[in-house]
């Protein structure tokens, strides 16, 4: 199943507060950068960060 886009409009609004995040949709889902780094992505309507 594939994300939704009022999904990820909801957490780039979550992250407002985060400067220069950019993502970008591979296979339906999205995949999300910050500062050119992947931290996390969306995968079927839900929201998944990268730890270090």
């Amino acid at each position: 199943m594939a994300s939704s886009k009022e999904y990820l409009d909801f957490v780039l609004e979550q992250l407002n507060g985060l400067e220069n995040i950019t993502y970008r949709k591979m296979m339906g889902e999205y995949i999300l950068y910050y500062r050119g780094k992947i931290f996390g992505g969306i995968y079927d309507d839900r929201f998944f960060n990268k730890t270090c």
